[in-house]
């Protein structure tokens, strides 16, 4: 009998992927945020995993609020069932550096890193051996729904690509970060689920990608002009890369940075393929 998952918010990037991914190997259930609060707690008696893909700008760029926190309002939810909770959480948590471990100094520097860490406690305390928490890089692929406006966070691939349909590309030079695709991620998670894992992780493929190179891969496949410009003065870049080995020794999942390279290639083909 397949594991019931229950992923909320099925519009999210992240939510409607891992449907997408997960669902020949679990029963997937989805939800929005409001009506999964809603439902009877009896359906959710025979659930393994709930998985939140969703927040809120107030969440995101205000000062802590357990309003705001939709993580926490589940886990009350289902505080006293058997069932875990999968909390998808930043690097951003971080100091920057290199080689970041999950034992690396904190120190989180706006509204959101610092409510991801604040959740983070909230969530060991409440639900102690029933959560799994998973630190995340950034992750590279397309949402069906990429053209929505209202997109609460503003990724690397959504700045690379509405840069690109300007006819603009950054000239990164070195600088890099740590990426990982969303089909990597949605192997990942499905290994995590099969192994009934909780704890804290790193998510990432645990290396540099240097910025001038993924872009390579993901302009693959444009046959527009573009000019190549300096970034603003206006525009840090933060450099970074996390450390996955507590990951990788937990799962058998082959990550590699050949393995990004063909999903931003896969990428860019129907991305430029609809253009």
């Amino acid at each position: 009998m397949k594991k019931k998952i229950i992923v909320i918010g099925k519009n999210s990037f992240i939510g409607s992927n891992l449907i997408k991914l997960l669902k020949k190997k679990f029963d997937i259930k989805s939800y929005d945020y409001r009506k999964f609060l809603n439902i009877n707690r009896k359906l959710l008696t025979d659930v393994s995993y709930i998985i939140n893909c969703t927040s809120n700008k107030q969440y995101v760029n205000k000062k802590y609020s357990e309003k705001n926190d939709f993580d926490f309002q589940i886990s009350k939810k289902i505080k006293d069932l058997n069932c875990k909770m999968i909390f998808l959480t930043s690097r951003k948590i971080y100091k920057l550096g290199d080689n970041l471990n999950e034992s690396s100094k904190l120190k989180p520097n706006c509204n959101y890193s610092k409510n991801k860490l604040h959740t983070e406690k909230i969530l060991l305390k409440n639900l102690k051996n029933r959560i799994l928490i998973l630190r995340i890089s950034n992750l590279i692929g397309i949402s069906k729904f990429r053209n929505n406006n209202k997109k609460i966070h503003k990724t690397f691939i959504d700045s690379f690509f509405l840069n690109i349909q300007r006819g603009v590309i950054f000239n990164n030079k070195k600088n890099y970060k740590d990426f990982l695709s969303i089909n990597k991620f949605g192997e990942i998670i499905e290994k995590l689920i099969n192994k009934k894992v909780v704890g804290i992780y790193n998510v990432s493929l645990g290396q540099k990608v240097y910025l001038t190179k993924l872009v390579n891969w993901l302009n693959l496949f444009n046959k527009n002009k573009y000019k190549c410009i300096d970034i603003p003065k206006s525009q840090k870049t933060e450099c970074f890369y996390l450390n996955n080995d507590k990951l990788m020794k937990k799962i058998n999942v082959k990550n590699r940075l050949i393995d990004l390279e063909k999903d931003c290639k896969a990428i860019s083909r129907v991305f430029f393929k609809k253009k």
